[in-house]
């Protein structure tokens, strides 16, 4: 197997970390070319030493170490920084692997993906099946988000999403590897020549969107990304951040990712059609769920104040000027 650095950024889930450090204990123990940084994104609540202290007691410290920040920069800064610190071992290093704090590692998990990734020499990123706690399959392999997608995503209306599959905002989950835009950030992996090509995570972005900016990026440059069911992770997503808690006011890291992604992308101009799109395909849902018709009348979970925290968010952004600021594909600051 070839040298691989796996890269876990933690903020306050250091319980979390160490069931994950656990998960990856045995299938790390059959190699002697996997390294683990746990990046401790300045928790102040004692993580770091707690996850130092885990390390040393369960006598992982031979391929895990702690690697605390000074400051909370998100989720691309956290990242960035563990990767900076595995392409600068004096080990070659063949791949980097990201891997969430609230994420179990089934048995070959790691060896599926690593292996996938020596036998497809085109391709510079791959990603995990992710299932939930109670065995359900998450949406791991998505294409790009777009205009059309938005829509698309907004209005769950079946017949649209027919029309608009090769836009949809989720594809139908598969059994076999294959090619996708983008995979979850929860569990992927670089070839190193990818990060050599194309730099490091954009830490524009705080947290969500970062993961498909840099597989966008990496499409760009003409890397393949693939989806490997054979590497079978549990994600218990939310549990890092409780973006799932639908009672729950969305955090606005995650309207300015979104919003960041689609000027990168499109700009301004696709930004304002994303939007607009939206607002019809919102529009449709939202009557269709007074007048109590198909899918909508089942209710849905989305946060408080979905609506205007994403169109108010993005107006204001462009009439202070902030949405201009943001560079089109290809920077990263």
């Amino acid at each position: 197997m070839d040298s691989t650095w796996i890269v876990i950024v933690n903020y306050r889930t250091a319980d979390l970390v160490v069931d994950c450090l656990s998960s990856l204990a045995p299938q790390i123990q059959e190699f002697n070319k996997i390294r683990v940084v746990v990046v401790d994104n300045n928790s102040g609540d004692g993580s770091a030493a707690k996850l130092s202290a885990a390390i040393e007691r369960e006598t992982w410290a031979a391929w895990a170490e702690v690697m605390p920040l000074d400051r909370n920069g998100g989720f691309a800064f956290g990242n960035n920084a563990g990767i900076r610190k595995a392409l600068s071992s004096p080990e070659p290093v063949d791949y980097i692997m990201l891997l969430n704090p609230d994420t179990v590692a089934l048995p070959g998990a790691i060896k599926a993906l690593v292996g996938f990734m020596d036998a497809h020499p085109e391709v510079g990123i791959a990603g995990s099946e992710l299932e939930n706690a109670d065995g359900s399959l998450e949406y791991s392999a998505h294409a790009f988000p777009s205009p059309l997608g938005e829509l698309d995503g907004a209005a769950r209306l079946g017949v649209l999403s027919r029309w608009l599959r090769q836009n949809a905002a989720n594809t139908p989950t598969r059994n076999s590897a294959h090619r996708c835009g983008w995979v979850s950030g929860a569990s992927m992996i670089f070839r190193r020549q990818v990060i050599e090509n194309i730099g490091l995570m954009d830490e524009g972005f705080f947290l969500y969107f970062e993961e498909v900016d840099i597989c966008r990026r990496a499409h760009a440059a003409g890397w393949q990304c693939w989806y490997v069911p054979a590497s079978r992770i549990i994600h218990l997503e939310g549990a890092a951040t409780g973006i799932r808690a639908a009672a729950k006011r969305r955090a606005g890291y995650w309207y300015d990712s979104r919003r960041r992604y689609f000027v990168k992308s499109y700009g301004v101009s696709g930004l304002v059609v994303a939007d607009l799109l939206w607002a019809v395909g919102r529009f449709s849902y939202l009557v269709r769920k007074v007048l109590r018709l198909g899918a909508a009348s089942r209710g849905d979970c989305d946060p408080k104040w979905y609506t205007f925290d994403l169109l108010w968010g993005d107006l204001k952004a462009i009439l202070t000027g902030r949405v201009w600021k943001i560079p089109r594909a290809g920077g990263q600051s």
